[in-house]
């Protein structure tokens, strides 16, 4: 079980990922490129889907904690916080690009991070091989979101697009690193819910 001071320090990390400015040790993906002219519709179309990004960085980092937490090898374990960290640099990344085209980050975060957290315990508490298991598929699905996206913002927008580009590298980083560790291979059906969880809560904060 878990003791007082572990559960405060894994408290202290959700508040600081739904509330505290994210850090980031790598300089910002776009740095150095200018913004280009868009138009109201462009931008608006833009900073939704970097806000679907900046949640789905919140799910990922609620997915770590709770699969960290239950994990069992603690060279598992270990990984999952290192890859925490980059999830970390993606929130600050999304975050900014929000702000810079105008818009506002979900109203709905905290109960996306609070499921996804329990998501993540659970898939840990299964065993390791299925830990990574939902890790590897999670970024699978999650490199597919994002190369969606590139096909779908204004073409002329290369700050989001670099930002997503870097996501996109860490991502199929994450998904290799799982299988290497000994990720098993999800049932058809687990793929399919995750899938059909992704489809709502990208559909809801397209515009929330």
């Amino acid at each position: 079980m878990f003791n007082l001071d572990t559960l405060i320090i894994e408290f202290d990390k959700g508040l600081r990922t739904l509330l505290a400015k994210a850090p980031t040790a790598r300089p910002y993906p776009d740095t150095g490129i200018d913004d280009t002219a868009m138009t109201e519709a462009e931008k608006k179309h833009a900073a939704a889907l970097m806000r679907i990004n900046h949640t789905g960085e919140i799910c990922a980092q609620a997915l770590y904690q709770g699969q960290a937490l239950t994990a069992r090898d603690p060279l598992v374990q270990e990984k999952l916080k290192t890859a925490a960290w980059e999830e970390t640099e993606h929130l600050a990344w999304t975050s900014k690009r929000v702000n810079e085209l105008g818009s506002h980050l979900s109203v709905l975060n905290p109960i996306w991070y609070t499921s996804s957290l329990a998501i993540g315990a659970v898939a840990g508490l299964m065993g390791d091989k299925w830990n990574l298991g939902f890790l590897a598929e999670t970024e699978r699905q999650v490199g597919a979101h994002l190369q969606s996206h590139l096909d779908s913002l204004p073409p002329q927008d290369a700050k989001s697009r670099a930002v997503v580009q870097q996501m996109y590298v860490d991502e199929v980083g994450h998904s290799e690193m799982a299988i290497e560790l000994g990720a098993a291979e999800l049932p058809l059906p687990v793929k399919l819910a995750m899938r059909g969880m992704s489809v709502v809560m990208t559909k809801t904060v397209y515009w929330v």
